[in-house]
């Protein structure tokens, strides 16, 4: 809508799915540690509550978007469908290696977020798909969002990240945004820090090891110059957003 109201675009048809109940429920299911959010569940739902208790650097992605009035109506069916880069809730999905569930002409399926993002405004969609719901998993460990802007709030995001750590199994996944054309999943840095150091429980790291893993973080990070920032400074951004969020994670 932002870009139709921009003259961006000026589709035919536009489907008002609103008052569609399906898409504004959410589950948790806790025999298999899983959430599932329909794709219009509001932003202002996942702040706070049980989504937030669940997942909550989504609840710290969703308290980032816009305004009050801006997430009583936004959503992640809304970030999905757009896919821009700056999208505050994609990092987070894809940390967390979310599920997205279309519905379809031709029936239903399931996208791994890897799949899903194909660039700046691409999708997997095909014609007639919608995002019905994703579903991430309740990791047993810190998670945490952090943005950067040129202002603290209202504002779209200069770069961001989401950490999240799983302290049962010893892992990390770290996720960057408005750093390249799609979410960016840095795995190199990721596979470092778990060769380097361990992630269980009661693990703590040194002040050097966590520059260092800001250092290959931004390494991964291909961003570009832009009216909102530079890609030297955007860089500098995901190091220090890195460094603190691996920091807060073992606090």
């Amino acid at each position: 809508m932002v870009e139709v109201n921009l003259h961006g675009r000026q589709p035919q048809t536009v489907v008002n799915l609103r008052r569609v109940e399906e898409l504004r429920e959410w589950s948790y299911r806790p025999t298999q540690q899983t959430v599932t959010i329909g794709s219009a569940v509001p932003y202002s739902v996942m702040e706070t509550g049980k989504i937030a208790e669940l997942v909550p650097a989504l609840a710290q992605a969703a308290r980032t978007v816009g305004s009050p009035q801006i997430r009583a109506a936004g959503t992640l069916g809304g970030n999905l469908g757009t896919c821009s880069p700056a999208g505050d809730s994609l990092p987070v999905l894809s940390a967390l290696n979310a599920v997205i569930h279309l519905i379809g002409p031709q029936g239903t399926r399931d996208i791994p977020w890897e799949e899903f993002m194909l660039g700046v405004k691409k999708n997997a969609l095909n014609s007639g798909e919608f995002v019905h719901s994703i579903t991430v998993p309740v990791v047993q460990g810190w998670q945490g969002y952090a943005k950067v802007g040129t202002r603290n709030a209202m504002v779209i995001a200069t770069a961001s990240a989401c950490l999240v750590r799983d302290a049962d199994e010893g892992l990390i996944s770290i996720a960057l945004g408005s750093v390249g054309p799609t979410i960016i999943r840095c795995s190199q840095a990721e596979k470092w820090l778990l060769k380097t150091t361990s992630l269980r429980v009661g693990a703590q790291i040194n002040a050097d090891l966590a520059v260092e893993f800001g250092r290959r973080v931004s390494d991964e990070a291909t961003p570009i110059d832009d009216h909102r920032s530079t890609a030297a400074y955007r860089r500098h951004c995901v190091a220090i957003l890195a460094q603190r969020l691996l920091v807060r994670s073992l606090a």
